[in-house]
């Protein structure tokens, strides 16, 4: 059995978890599952619509949790959509945070192309949001940076952290899921040497079936960081046993203990073998 490490179970308190309404609306009660306070955001698929997020978001809203829903850029009409949506969450879901990304959409349906322009509308900060997210990526985005380069994401990064030295606006960075903690670590001291000093809130994928789990990084647009995916598939003896975090995990919690100034100050699951199969896991952690 893997050991949980007393630097492990500090590291991974206070973690945050990813929820799409479909997976949400099969859990019966978010409390028996989640530790009180715990922020919970809600990914916007294209194909989901408005109402169904807004009502999820409710619900885990009133079972006490801090909601932090998408809001992807790409599939945002126009201004107008983008204020009913931020009214229809405020004042029927009590929302007042957000995650603001582009969107995996590679083709924008309306006015909006990125997380600049959303939080450069102002609507937000006008609606009184008190907290603002963005998406992070360690291993770079071909969406964003085609050419393989982390040249794009890296600007982008660099204009939101002026955006929140020269505002009030709470911030952190909510990074897209890897596999290796080498990467992430060399990812988070670089941006810190570019001046970028936004809490990281580190993607982790939670337990899974190792043929769920490269589905969805290949879906994901996962990196180089596969390559731990694929070397593990290729072991007979590992193949049918499901994925756990743990020594992904382990390695950050003894970086940071060792460098309390690295920026990762949380970790945000990502529950691709099911909810219930990550918070499960996480109690393990804890009892351990």
């Amino acid at each position: 059995m893997e050991r949980m490490s007393i630097n492990l179970k500090k590291f991974i308190s206070g973690y945050s978890i990813e929820v799409v309404p479909n997976s949400a609306s099969k859990i019966e009660s978010f409390k028996e599952i989640l530790p009180t306070n715990t922020r919970v955001y809600i990914a916007h698929l294209e194909t989901e619509n408005i109402a169904t997020m807004v009502a999820t978001a409710k619900r885990i809203n009133d079972e006490g949790f801090a909601v932090m829903p998408h809001i992807p850029a790409r599939i945002i009409k126009n201004q107008a959509t983008l204020t009913d949506w931020i009214s229809m969450y405020q004042n029927e879901a009590g929302v007042n945070e957000a995650l603001l990304l582009a969107g995996g959409s590679t083709k924008p349906v309306g006015d909006y192309d990125s997380s600049m322009q959303l939080i450069e509308s102002g609507l937000f900060d006008k609606a009184g949001f008190k907290r603002l997210h963005v998406a992070g990526h360690p291993e770079g985005s071909k969406d964003i940076d085609p050419d393989g380069s982390m040249k794009n994401v890296s600007e982008a990064l660099s204009w939101k952290q002026e955006f929140s030295n020269r505002t009030d606006a709470s911030m952190a960075i909510a990074t897209q899921f890897c596999f290796d903690a080498t990467v992430v670590k060399k990812w988070a001291d670089d941006i810190k040497k570019d001046g970028i000093d936004l809490p990281i809130h580190i993607g982790i994928a939670g337990p899974a079936k190792l043929q769920t789990l490269l589905k969805f990084s290949v879906e994901c647009g996962i990196g180089a960081s596969m390559k731990i995916l694929t070397k593990r598939a290729k072991d007979l003896t590992k193949l049918l046993l499901p994925y756990k975090p743990t020594q992904m995990l382990n390695d950050l919690a003894e970086h940071k203990s060792k460098d309390p100034k690295l920026n990762i100050e949380q970790v945000h699951f990502f529950p691709i073998g099911g909810i219930k199969q990550t918070t499960d896991w996480i109690e393990e952690v804890h009892d351990d």
